[in-house]
Order: structure tokens, then C-alpha cells, then sequence
């Protein structure tokens, strides 16, 4: 097994690590989502409740947050089954780019993704895994 191969497979395994994570924190939103079909269905007690406008700007926002960070965690983990198998090096290297958001895990394994994927030798390895891969 060479160098390039042990990288490969480590970015696959920690891609898989990040998407999981990615995939968690995307979800702490839904406490907002939660608060604002509180505020919706008037279950805040007082003289003066808010109004159910804040309540579904709470509701969208954190649904969009959810779904963009489950999103991107779909997408990281198709990057880690890809880089798995060797195929579609320009799709590893768009996600690593996004990655880079993901401070401060996201960032360095986004940074490693796009260093190893540009080795000449790892370019030839995905070239001839991705004609094997359309021709079968």
C-alpha cells in the first residue's frame, strides 16, 4: 500500500467523522424551530406574548439551517464513499472546499482534502479508477 493510498483512505475515514458531525450540530437548530411553534400556538404565558410573525421566522430559519447543514453532511458523506472508491476527484475537492466553513474540524480536513487530491499521482490513481468505474 503506498502513501498516496493511506491518504486516501484516512481522508475517506475522517470524512465519514465530519459528515457525522456535521450531521449533529445541524440539528441544534430544530430547538429554535421547537421555540417558535411554541410562540405560533401561544403557549408562552404573560400579558404580552409575541407575536406568531417572530414565531415563524423562528420556524423557517432554523428549518433552513437544519436542512442546509443536514445537506452538507449528505454531501460530505458521498465525498467520503467517493474518495473510498477513487472516483470523482472535481466532487472531493468542491466539498473539501465547503468543508473549509466547518471550523475548525471541517477547515483542516478540508485543507488536507484539497492538498492530497492535487498530487499528481492521486490525480492519475482517480483517472484510472473513474474510466474502470464508467466502463464496468
Amino acid at each position: 500500500m503506498t502513501d498516496d493510498e493511506k491518504h486516501l483512505d484516512l481522508l475517506a475515514i475522517f470524512h465519514f467523522v465530519v459528515a457525522g458531525l456535521t450531521a449533529l450540530f445541524a440539528c441544534f437548530p430544530l430547538i429554535h424551530v421547537a421555540v417558535g411553534f411554541a410562540m405560533i400556538f401561544g403557549k408562552f404565558d404573560g400579558s404580552n406574548p409575541p407575536p406568531a410573525l417572530f414565531g415563524w421566522m423562528f420556524v423557517i430559519l432554523g428549518g433552513v439551517f437544519v436542512v442546509c447543514g443536514w445537506s452538507l453532511a449528505v454531501a460530505i458523506l458521498v465525498a467520503a464513499m467517493k474518495l473510498k472508491k477513487r472516483v470523482s476527484r472535481t466532487y472531493c475537492i468542491v466539498v473539501g472546499a465547503f468543508e473549509c466553513m466547518l471550523m475548525p474540524f471541517g477547515t483542516i480536513l478540508g485543507v488536507f482534502t484539497i492538498i492530497i487530491l492535487m498530487r499528481e499521482t492521486v490525480k492519475q490513481r482517480f483517472a484510472v479508477n473513474q474510466s474502470a468505474h464508467t466502463t464496468a
